[in-house]
């Protein structure tokens, strides 16, 4: 039996705040030919765990959510997040760090309310699920880094952070124009193993047929999508390829409650874990 439904969480990882309306999260679902079923956005922990659910109601589903999901260190940087520096590093990837007094763990949150809707955690040590409903941490960035189908072979592109050499005054067109490029090169998956067709959905067809945004607020609303569908796609290649394609940070780490705080990221060859 194979997973069916693939789908992205670019988590707002606060969870409680001042502010009237709380940060939208992004959500994707893909099915295995890479035909996105359903994309948008949510508000909120209970808002993300009942689309989620509503979204994989046909058979077997794997989450690939953008958010630490088991944070068990009290203080300093997990593992896993360590291992994304020490990884992914040369191509201007790292991960900031988590802990137990970290202020923005809805990740943490969203796992306990999947759990108590019948989901379970998957580290990945085991390698990718093949059945049931399974949810795992990734990181967009190495997807971007780690999976040669899109192109950064140097380094991650600036769709987010701004690179010092690039002036504050122009960084707004800047990113725009960056995030256009990593969209035509999402849509180039739509012939990859395993496929992505931002074109088969119309709110994730509207990433092709519009330029992206300077506005703050507009652009942020775009690029939470984006990395959704990140996400979803990540998930399916870690279906279909699993350790040949991905390797799992933090593998090595101790697991008290018996499944470790991991990220399943796409590497190349010179990117992996070495082996001794």
């Amino acid at each position: 039996m194979e997973t069916e439904r693939f789908i992205g969480v670019d988590l707002a990882w606060a969870h409680s705040g001042t502010r009237p309306k709380l940060n939208e999260t992004g959500v994707a679902a893909i099915d295995r030919q890479g035909v996105v079923v359903d994309c948008g956005w949510t508000r909120g922990i209970e808002e993300t765990t009942a689309w989620i659910t509503r979204t994989a109601v046909a058979g077997s589903a794997l989450v690939f959510v953008d958010a630490p999901l088991i944070v068990d260190n009290p203080a300093g940087q997990r593992s896993c997040e360590r291992e994304v520096g020490q990884r992914y590093g040369r191509w201007k990837v790292s991960a900031n760090s988590t802990n137990q007094n970290s202020p923005r763990l809805a990740g943490v949150l969203l796992r306990k309310a999947l759990e108590e809707s019948g989901w379970v955690y998957d580290d990945g040590r085991d390698e990718p699920p093949t059945s049931g409903r399974a949810m795992s941490e990734c990181y967009p960035y190495t997807t971007l880094v780690g999976a040669h189908e899109l192109g950064y072979d140097q380094e991650r592109p600036t769709y987010k952070r701004r690179p010092a050499r690039v002036p504050t005054a122009q960084w707004r067109a800047v990113r725009a124009r960056e995030c256009d490029r990593l969209i035509e090169r999402m849509a180039g998956l739509a012939t990859a193993d395993p496929p992505l067709q931002l074109a088969s959905h119309a709110v994730s067809r509207r990433l092709l047929a519009e330029p992206s945004p300077q506005g703050a607020a507009d652009y942020k609303h775009r690029e939470d999508l984006l990395d959704a569908l990140l996400c979803a796609w990540t998930a399916a290649l870690w279906s279909r390829h699993g350790l040949e394609r991905c390797q799992v940070l933090g593998a090595n780490t101790p697991a008290p409650a018996g499944h470790a705080a991991t990220i399943i990221a796409p590497a190349r060859p010179e990117q992996r874990r070495p082996r001794f």
